[in-house]
Formats: C-alpha cells, structure tokens, sequence
C-alpha cells in the first residue's frame, strides 16, 4: 500500500447466492479447477476473524498480470473490475506500488509489458506463463533456494514480493506487534495456486504460522498487499466473493468500498 489517506475502512464481504456445503477439507468447489474455502484464523482479532483462500487448478487456469501500466489498460481498477474487464474467475493483489499509483516496488514483468525491472532485495518471486513445454505452469520461486535469472529464463511472466513461507516450508516472517489484514498468494503441495485473504488485522507472523496450521499443504507463499488496498475477488459457479482489507488504526469501522489497485493477478480459464 503506498500514498493512500488513513480514514477508517474495515473489509467487505459480499457473496452472492446460497452457499453449498463446505467440504471436509473446508473448500467448496465453485466450478472444475476452482474453490473457495473459510477457515478459522486464530482468536481474539477484530473483524470476522476469517482466512479466505481461493484454490486454483493452473491445469484449468491461467495466470495473467494486469497492470495499469501497460498500453491500452488506462486508470486503476478493483480486484473484481480487473477480473470483470480481463473475464477472470479470480483476482488479487500483485505486490505493492510506489506513490505514482502504477509501479510495483518490486520486479514485475510479462512477455509484452515490464511494470518494473527492478530486482529488489525481496526474496520471493512468482513465475507463470511458461515459455517452454514441460515446465510447471506457475512456480513459486525462493531466491536463498535456486538462482533466480536461471529459474526466470523459462517464464513470461514474473512477480517478485515479500517472502512468508521459504521453500523449506518455515514461516520466514519476522515477529512484530503490528497488525494488518493481508493478501497473499501461495503454492500448495499439489502445484495449485492459493490466493488467501485476511481482513481481520493479525500481526504477519501469526497469519503465517495459521497458515502453516490449515489443511491446505502450504507450501510456499508471500505477501502481496496489506491495509485496505488487500483485496481478492472470485467468481464462480452463480456465486462471487469480494473481499477488501481494513485500516490498522480503525478495523472495526464499515465501509463497502474497494480501492482501485494498478496491479493485480488474475485466473483466467484456459480455453
């Protein structure tokens, strides 16, 4: 989040339809490839105190970076106007932005359009749209594990943030008193992409460790936004979800607004 006024917004959740039943493993399957699971975060937290993660097949789904930045794409958007605009099931953050509301502070790059050249010293990189057959379609890259130009060689597209969870599967955030809501976005054991969402303020380190705890075989992950730009929209089987985070100071203070973001990652189904 960069350059936004502090005024009191909490999160907005808003979904559509009835909802069916949850499943054991606590998703619901919205449609093939794509699901939607709540989950407890830890207690005593002001807001809903709920773990969003929406599960993406990338057998079934594309990746695809948004960017305000690139010719013909004009202002900032919402999540759900992105998802909406591109025919997304699913959107979310794609790592924060400087204070001209366009550039990532971090590497951010597809085939047709560079956000940001920039490596910073961040140790997590998000790579997908494969440029040779045989590699994983999406990969979670750990910069202290491989060597990042030789792992990017193969990929389109790459979105470096926050590291939250090393390849060696240990939380990797340190312990501080402030708390936040978050967006995130994961790997699973299986190569699925996770998307996950947290409007109640948790300090970083206990959101990861909860991540860590959920059946969801985290394998890796990082933090792509926090405060009330942290947002993540999905759509899917006659239902759809907009989540929008909160203020540190206020969370507890409603407000239905979600705040246009320059960057967002989008899942697109393949055709």
């Amino acid at each position: 989040m960069r350059g936004m006024p502090a005024l009191a917004l909490a999160a907005l959740l808003a979904l559509a339809g009835a909802a069916p039943a949850a499943a054991p493993a606590g998703f619901q399957a919205l449609e093939p490839g794509l699901e939607l699971g709540h989950f407890d975060g830890p207690p005593g937290v002001a807001g809903d105190g709920k773990i969003v993660v929406v599960r993406i097949d990338p057998a079934r789904f594309e990746l695809r970076l948004l960017n305000a930045s690139a010719p013909g794409h004009g202002g900032l958007l919402t999540a759900r106007a992105w998802a909406e605009r591109a025919g997304a099931s699913a959107a979310i953050n794609a790592s924060m932005y400087q204070e001209d509301f366009r550039t990532s502070v971090s590497l951010m790059r597809t085939r047709e359009h560079v956000n940001q050249r920039r490596v910073s010293r961040d140790r997590t990189v998000l790579a997908f749209d494969p440029l040779e057959r045989g590699l994983p379609a999406v990969r979670m890259i750990d910069r202290d594990c491989e060597d990042l130009d030789g792992a990017l060689r193969g990929y389109g597209a790459a979105v470096q943030s926050i590291r939250m969870v090393s390849c060696q599967r240990k939380n990797v955030w340190a312990p501080s008193a402030r708390r936040t809501s978050a967006a995130a976005v994961g790997v699973d054991g299986k190569g699925r992409v996770l998307f996950i969402h947290a409007r109640s303020p948790w300090p970083v380190h206990e959101l990861v460790n909860a991540l860590l705890a959920l059946p969801l075989d985290l394998r890796q992950a990082m933090y792509v936004e926090g405060g009330p730009e942290a947002q993540l929209f999905v759509r899917g089987g006659g239902r759809e979800l907009e989540r929008v985070g909160a203020f540190e100071a206020a969370p507890a203070a409603d407000n239905r607004d979600a705040w246009p973001v320059p960057n967002v990652i989008a899942a697109v189904r393949r055709r």
